[in-house]
């Protein structure tokens, strides 16, 4: 057991015990590295670890758009940032979602994982949700609490719904729609899978844990140490690529076992091995339906911790020396589109 786990763990148990819920959540947000909570404000709730600062505003491609918005639905606001390509509008384009980690920012997260400049080359929209800071401290999205785990409802209705107000607004390919996160981001991408399935055709699931992982903080804290709660494939998920590093003590890698799980089931894997051109070996496992289409892909990072596999050192939450987990994720979404019947 990780030893800043296990000190958790004792910790959050002693004070849940003893009634004491306020204290037990600035243990949590202690120990896992959180920004302290603005005064007055109560049950402040952050799993993830402290992500290092990055400058605000990074560059975007020549020629490019880089807008800021805002999207509200029943459920609150949230903003965002949407990278248009310049020959946007001439076709129907595909629309990737990007959801950051703890601490990130769209800003951070489109220099690390360096979509927008993949989005100039290929020309695909991407859309970059910004959680906010009075939705959670550390800015993560809440894929631990159960209200936001349900289609129509929270954080995956905001989400889902922006997606579509972007839809609306640009010529995007509604067969094209795919959800890609990291840490809480990819836990959240893995809901809006579940819970969405009509409207992304696949998902990418980066040091991420499976749908439905925790319901509450002392369970994530539980998931994060050793794995969620395994559950069946609903025959709902869209195809779905993971990306996790064999060495991340944030985010156990049981979690993306289980999160290709939620897709493939005890479906038998071909195999591969391979390595970077930069240095990590990996392991690629590849699950196929019975007419050979694939399900899902896992891909293990040899020596990999919690961050962005193949990303710039622009962004925080990255390795560079990892095979390149935003060109994996693009040519794995490429592959499928959603099949609709309108």
């Amino acid at each position: 057991m990780n030893p800043t786990f296990q000190r958790i763990m004792a910790e959050v148990t002693r004070l849940t015990r003893a009634g004491k819920l306020k204290e037990a959540t600035a243990a949590i947000k202690s120990a896992l590295g959180g920004a302290s909570a603005p005064a007055g404000r109560k049950n402040a709730q952050v799993v993830d670890v402290q992500a290092r600062t990055v400058p605000q505003g990074a560059p975007a491609p020549a020629t490019s758009q880089f807008t800021s918005a805002s999207h509200t639905e029943a459920a609150g606001m949230r903003k965002y940032k949407l990278y248009v390509p310049p020959r946007a509008g001439a076709k129907a384009l595909p629309l990737v979602v990007m959801l950051h980690g703890c601490t990130q920012n769209p800003d951070d997260f489109a220099a690390g994982t360096r979509m927008n400049e993949l989005a100039l080359e290929r020309d695909f929209v991407v859309l970059y949700p910004a959680q906010g800071q009075t939705a959670n401290v550390s800015r993560c999205w809440n894929w631990f609490k159960h209200n936001h785990q349900q289609r129509g409802r929270g954080e995956p209705l905001i989400l889902a719904g922006m997606t579509q107000a972007v839809m609306r607004q640009h010529n995007i390919d509604p067969q094209r729609v795919y959800v890609a996160g990291l840490s809480a981001g990819g836990a959240m991408a893995a809901i809006l899978g579940d819970t969405y399935p009509d409207l992304f055709a696949a998902v990418g699931v980066h040091s991420g844990l499976a749908t439905g992982a925790a319901t509450n903080v002392q369970g994530a804290l539980s998931a994060m140490k050793s794995g969620g709660a395994a559950s069946a494939p609903s025959g709902q998920t869209p195809p779905t690529i993971v990306f996790h590093g064999d060495q991340d003590t944030t985010v156990h890698p049981a979690n993306g076992e289980q999160a290709v799980a939620a897709r493939a089931g005890a479906t038998a894997p071909e195999q591969e091995q391979g390595r970077s051109d930069n240095g990590h070996a990996y392991t690629r496992r590849i699950y196929r339906e019975a007419g050979g289409n694939v399900q899902a892909e896992h891909w293990t990072v040899h020596g990999g911790g919690h961050a962005w596999s193949g990303g710039s050192a622009r962004g925080s939450y990255t390795d560079a020396k990892g095979p390149d987990a935003s060109e994996e994720m693009l040519r794995f979404f490429w592959a499928n589109k959603l099949h609709t019947t309108h």
